[in-house]
Formats: C-alpha cells, structure tokens, sequence
C-alpha cells in the first residue's frame, strides 16, 4: 500500500533538503540592518553664574593678586547666553561634534578700589585706586571633537570622545592707565608713570585638548537622559591651562525629528600665558597673564534629528 508512495517520498526528501539548503545560504548572505547616518543641530541657552579672574601685579610690594573681573570690575555675575551644537553620527559608532558658547560683558566701574599692574606685550599698564575704569572681558569657545561608541544596547550607549577646545579671549580697559615699557624710549617713565587715556586691548586663542566619556540611555519611550564629563590639564613651553567639562541632561521628543532638552553644565577653563622680557640677552620672568572662567547652571534648547 505504501510502496508507491516511497520513489515520492525519495524525491521530495531531497528537494526539500537542497530548498532548506538554498534559504539558509540566503539567510546567511542577509546582512544585518545598520542605522543609518544621523545629522542633529542643537540651538539653546543657559543661565550661566560665572567667575573670572586674571592674576596682576600690586605695584607697591610688587606681589601678585586675583583681579575679580565680577567683584572688582563690575561685570555681570549672571547671564543668558547662547549655544549652538552639531553631530553627526556614521556606521552606527561613530560621531563628530561641532559646538560654541559665548560669553560677552562690559562694565564701568566709578572708582577702582585696588592698584593693580599687567604686562601685556612686554607693556606695563599701571591703573591707579580712584580711577573710572571700563573693562570688556569677550570669551567664545569652540570645540571640535570624535567619540567612539564602545558599548551598545537595546537602549543604552556608552562612549569615549578626544576633542579640541578653543579659547578666543579679548580684555580691554579703557581710563587713565600708566604706561611704561622697559628698555624703550619710556623706560625713564616708569618711576613716574605717565597718565594717558587709552585702551588696553589683549586678544588670545587658546587651544586646549580634551578627553572623556560619555553616556546615552533611553529610560521610557522618547524620553532619553544624555551625559558627558570631559578633563585635560597641559603644560607647555609658556602655556600651562586646564578644562573641566561636566553635563547631565533630559531630552524628550516631541515629534518626528524634534526634541526638547533641560539640563545642567559644570564648565571651568583656567590659562596661564608666562610674560617674559628680554634683558642683556636674557628672559626675565616679570608676570603672568592668567585668565580663569566658570560657569554653573541650567540649560535649555531645542534639537532636530534627521
């Protein structure tokens, strides 16, 4: 009764095996599905409560002190200032980021109520107690990094980045500032400093390095919380500066390709550039130009994806 059935049952057997073995060979050619490259710009503010300072010389005991550029000079203590972020991510581990923050103050302060001197290209400005002095203190930050997710979950990544900060500084004062220049036409001045108005402009770029980690986790559907913590400290021929870059955040979508962000960030930067003269052929340390800012508050901004 079932011999008939058995040359079918030959012949089906096989065909099913090279069909089964044909689907596997396919489903082994299948590559796994990638995510495909992200472009997101992220344009906000924060609320910044910041403290800078600049080291300058007393002129009576020749000592060095901190110049509170907020304390002493007036500048606003708190402020809304801008920020702009780009990233782009590529082959599912990879990203590069683009980000700048800017801080610019003038103020007039009546009556200066400390003497204080700062060389500033091999120039000695000497500002006297009393005086109305106006200061300006511009800084714009730009950074420039590459982070590397080295863990991937279903909802986590975490990752390392190396980047570049630079620093662009501008100081000026403008009142009745002392001159005097060593080893110049002004050098008989300088026990009797000369009274002029003028404005003391100084501009630095400062680039500074950075490494960190940094932290992505989707804890409900379209909310996801983002946290990154860079340093680097380096000293170089006259240039000794450090970083500290710390943030937290919650970022909830709102629509396809659009999300809204609030968090905190901890930023410090800290420069020292070594003024030198040269005297009978040799460099004489006389003072140092030292600029410290920080910053600690929240932020808020709105973020696209595509």
């Amino acid at each position: 009764m079932f011999k008939p059935l058995i040359p079918c049952v030959l012949l089906i057997l096989p065909s099913s095996v090279w069909a089964s073995a044909d689907n596997s060979a396919e489903l082994a050619q299948v590559e796994p599905v990638k995510a495909p490259d992200q472009y997101t710009f992220n344009i906000g503010g924060f609320y910044a409560n910041s403290d800078s300072y600049m080291v300058v010389t007393n002129p009576k005991n020749g000592g060095n002190f901190p110049l509170d550029f907020e304390t002493d000079l007036n500048l606003k203590e708190k402020q809304f200032l801008p920020f702009f972020e780009f990233t782009y991510s590529f082959n599912q581990k990879h990203n590069i980021y683009v980000d700048w923050k800017s801080l610019h103050r003038t103020a007039q302060s009546p009556s200066i109520e400390k003497d204080f001197q700062v060389t500033i290209d091999d120039t000695v400005y000497d500002v006297e107690a009393g005086i109305s002095l106006r200061t300006t203190l511009d800084l714009d930050i730009l950074r420039l990094g590459y982070g590397y997710d080295f863990l991937q979950g279903s909802n986590y990544i975490v990752g390392a980045s190396i980047g570049l900060h630079t620093m662009f500084v501008k100081t000026a004062f403008e009142g009745n500032i002392g001159i005097c220049v060593p080893n110049s036409d002004l050098a008989k001045y300088c026990d009797e400093v000369i009274t002029t108005p003028s404005v003391v402009d100084n501009n630095v770029t400062a680039p500074l390095p950075d490494i960190g980690l940094y932290a992505i986790y989707e804890f409900s559907p379209g909310w996801v919380f983002r946290a990154h913590a860079q340093y680097f400290a380096l000293k170089y021929n006259k240039v000794d500066g450090s970083l500290i870059d710390v943030r937290a955040i919650i970022e909830a979508k709102i629509s396809d390709g659009w999300s809204l962000t609030a968090g905190f960030n901890y930023y410090e930067v800290d420069v020292d550039y070594e003024q030198t003269l040269s005297v009978l052929e040799q460099d004489v340390r006389i003072a140092d130009y030292n600029i410290n800012y920080s910053f600690t508050g929240p932020m808020i901004s709105v973020q696209y994806t595509f």
